[in-house]
């Protein structure tokens, strides 16, 4: 497929996630517009975009006139509305607050063309609640990316009970398009990845809370014992303590499951602003 044929891609919210998401986009041919209602956000976000790039051709990860190209596909916009008149894919990726986020589905949904296929990417949020915001929920999709999107290989695709079969395929195929490994996970709390990955960083915490061994030995046996690429507390640094914290109360709540309660030590933790690799400390010092 040309690039010329690439549907446009529009990515709501400049943070890390969404940053990410826009400079995937653009290194695969589209078209893309990142939007945020802060200039310094979207600024900073560009300067990002470029460092990462910049480092992917340094390692020989991508070309130099690939980059280029990405760079000149990337635009910036700060109303929402103007900038999905014409888009062929929407991602929203602002932070995990259910109302806000239907609060900006409802506005994208009364701009964006009919057949634009509507993509949240939250990584524990219901879809059809989300999707309930809209007049046509079958286009509505979780596209579940991970940090950092250029690098990691794996896309998530959350489907509810109102997703229409186009709209799963348009999702498959954008995911291959950015070269990510896709797999379908049925709407439930968690999905599949939040629910493992959660369990598991939780029950990390609490062992440090325990005194069983340092973060550092705990992550250690996680990467040496089991392959895992990060440990689990090293990855809730770079997620954020806050992030998890709230998805962790997420889950206890609709699962039923202690599994997922924060803990006191991470609680304490985010009310002293350690959020971990964000604010510059958590179990780590970033």
């Amino acid at each position: 497929m040309s690039t010329l044929s690439l549907p446009s891609v529009v990515v709501i919210g400049a943070g890390t996630m969404g940053h990410g998401i826009a400079q995937v986009a653009a290194v695969a041919g589209h078209a893309v517009t990142l939007v945020d209602a802060s200039p310094a956000a979207l600024e900073r976000a560009v300067a990002k975009v470029g460092q990462s790039l910049d480092k992917l051709v340094e390692k020989g990860k991508l070309g130099a006139e690939a980059a280029a190209g990405a760079r000149a596909r990337l635009g910036v916009a700060a109303g929402v509305e103007d900038a999905v008149a014409g888009a062929g894919i929407v991602v929203e990726a602002i932070p995990e607050n259910l109302e806000w986020k239907k609060a900006l589905f409802a506005r994208v949904d009364a701009a964006a063309p009919s057949g634009a296929l509507l993509g949240t990417n939250t990584s524990s949020l219901s879809i059809g609640a989300i999707a309930a915001a809209v007049r046509d929920p079958s286009r509505v999709i979780g596209l579940h990316f991970f940090n950092p999107v250029p690098l990691m290989s794996l896309l998530e695709v959350v489907v509810h009970d109102a997703v229409s079969d186009d709209a799963r395929a348009r999702a498959l195929a954008f995911g291959a398009g950015l070269g990510k490994e896709c797999i379908v996970v049925r709407d439930l709390p968690g999905f599949a990845t939040s629910r493992l990955g959660v369990a598991l960083g939780m029950e990390a915490i609490r062992m440090v809370e325990d005194g069983v061994a340092s973060a550092e030995d705990i992550d250690k046996a996680m990467v040496l014992g089991y392959r895992h690429p990060v440990g689990p507390l090293r990855l809730t640094d770079m997620v954020g303590l806050d992030v998890r914290l709230a998805i962790g109360e997420h889950l206890a709540a609709t699962l039923g499951n202690p599994a997922f309660t924060p803990p006191r030590l991470m609680r304490e933790m985010v009310a002293a602003g350690q959020l971990g690799q964000k604010s510059g400390q958590g179990f780590y010092r970033w």
